[in-house]
């Protein structure tokens, strides 16, 4: 799997909490970021199967 970049612009307030949310796991500002968007890019095809399949089970 091939990498490609993404510039942000941030103010600095939200960059120092992301920096402290990530000193705190160890990680690094862009590990943590990348990390949060994975896991929350899980979570809405996760919810996405569960209605889905609610839907097929007529449990809605």
């Amino acid at each position: 799997m091939g990498t490609e970049v993404l510039s942000l612009r941030m103010d600095h307030e939200l960059l120092e909490r992301l920096r402290h949310h990530a000193a705190k796991r160890g990680m690094s500002v862009q590990d943590y970021v990348v990390r949060t968007l994975m896991r929350d890019d899980f979570d809405q095809r996760f919810q996405a199967a569960v209605e889905e399949t609610e839907k097929f089970y007529g449990v809605t």
